[in-house]
């Protein structure tokens, strides 16, 4: 199949049908030695753009397309240039920039984030309001306070690895007598939505109506917004409701540092609030979705790093696992473009003139394998130096999670490949299936066998 993704307009996916399995990995595209550009947003090219984006990067470093949603936008694939345009402040986070037309306008950002209210986060906003409420919500958001989080990450982790084990007990033994389970599922994708809720101080009996309403927003494929827009309206009801509680009745969570948060005297509005509760919770869990779905995935196609990495954590090693995590979201990361950018003004971004008011997409993908800038860079090598990757974004908006997301991608790798040591793919490769989406890149389903320990080995 190859038609184009009509969802490739949006921040949020529109997904492969069920039934249509993704194809084989695509070599490199026949248009390219006949120099033509290769095809984009294809059925083909959501399971492996990167012969695409190697194209782009040596013939169309800065590349003007049409998006399946219509919207006219530049794609820029090249390491130094993603660099400069991630930083450069001529290249506004507000979609009131955009040039386009009102529709056009409203394709640009999260479906439904407008009506309800959601549009002042960090996602969205350009320097002083960006530098104001970055520096509120960073308060309440600190690498110390990630680090005292550890703990309960771990556990979250165990819990949720626990259940699968014991699901696989007591489930009748085929005859191989191997536990199966769905890591997306089961596994990447409760694992950081509960970790934020607890993060942001939602209550535990609460937490499941989030894990709904975010699977709608990544998983929905009953038509191109409608679906997402009201599971943003729902949490964003939710939320309201809830920072209300939360001022009459203060806790040690994010929420009630979001409140209590000032600057100079200034506080967050409820609006402000609510937006910025939103985009923590919507970017904080999808990007480790993502890293943990993707860095199972790129293991498995790569036994030899993944024993590389299993007989350093069995020496009790953790140089491997960090250097491991920074390569894996350079390889096949999480994001694969960074979030929507409009012209503020005329300018020249790797030698192509962009007009004020276009859209520019920087490709993260595209340049975290710029051989200029990485040796082998479709290589995996977990020990990797020297790994400035763009994963995280670089400049004024790098991603305020990355510290919070490092630690569950370390933490539910490093658990997954100690406790169950032959954990393998239950389906070949070529069967999975990619979601097909503008800015994430990750697997709707990734099924696996083990062997389950044995109830001493637990734990």
């Amino acid at each position: 199949m190859s038609g184009r993704l009509p969802g490739y307009g949006h921040v949020v996916h529109q997904q492969i049908p069920a039934e249509t399995p993704a194809a084989a990995p695509a070599e490199e595209p026949a248009a390219a030695s006949a120099g033509a550009a290769p095809p984009l947003f294809t059925w083909e090219f959501a399971t492996d753009p990167y012969p695409a984006y190697a194209w782009l990067r040596e013939h169309a470093p800065v590349h003007r397309t049409e998006l399946p949603s219509g919207v006219q936008a530049w794609l820029v694939t090249r390491y130094a240039d993603a660099r400069q345009a991630l930083a450069d402040q001529r290249l506004s986070k507000n979609p009131a920039n955009h040039a386009g037309s009102a529709h056009a306008k409203g394709r640009t950002g999260i479906p439904g984030e407008r009506k309800a209210e959601l549009m002042t986060h960090l996602l969205n906003i350009d320097p002083p309001d960006h530098t104001r409420l970055r520096r509120l919500v960073s308060k309440a958001f600190t690498p110390a306070r990630v680090a005292e989080f550890a703990p309960r990450v771990q556990e979250l982790t165990d819990q949720l690895i626990d259940a699968f084990i014991e699901k696989a007990r007591t489930a009748e033994k085929g005859e191989a007598e191997k536990g199966e389970a769905d890591l997306i599922h089961d596994f990447a994708f409760p694992l950081p939505i509960y970790a934020i809720c607890e993060l942001l101080g939602v209550p535990r009996e609460d937490q499941d109506d989030f894990r709904d309403w975010a699977g709608m927003m990544i998983r929905h494929g009953g038509g191109p917004r409608g679906g997402v827009a009201r599971s943003v309206k729902k949490m964003r009801n939710y939320l309201v409701e809830l920072i209300h509680r939360k001022r009459d009745e203060p806790g040690d969570d994010l929420i009630s540092g979001l409140i209590r948060a000032s600057d100079h005297g200034e506080h967050l509005t409820e609006n402000e609030a609510a937006a910025m509760a939103f985009i923590l919770l919507f970017a904080g869990f999808e990007t480790t979705v993502n890293l943990i779905g993707n860095g199972v995935h790129s293991l498995f196609m790569n036994p030899d790093q993944r024993a590389r990495l299993q007989d350093s954590l069995a020496a009790g090693e953790s140089g491997l696992l960090a250097t491991g995590v920074e390569e894996l979201l350079r390889y096949d990361g999480p994001v694969e473009l960074a979030t929507w950018r409009f012209a503020t003004e005329d300018l020249t971004l790797g030698g192509q003139d962009i007009t004020a008011g276009d859209p520019v997409l920087v490709v993260l993908a595209a340049a975290d394998r710029d051989p200029e800038r990485f040796a082998e860079p479709d290589t995996l090598d977990l020990s990797r130096g020297d790994n400035q990757h763009l994963g995280y974004g670089h400049g004024i908006h790098y991603c305020l999670g990355a510290p919070l997301a490092r630690l569950e991608g370390q933490t539910a790798l490093a658990t997954l490949l100690t406790r169950l040591p032959d954990l393998e793919l239950a389906i070949p490769p070529e069967e999975l299936r990619w979601r097909g989406g503008l800015i994430m890149r990750g697997l709707r389903t990734l099924p696996v066998r083990f062997t389950p320990p044995n109830v001493s080995d637990a734990g």
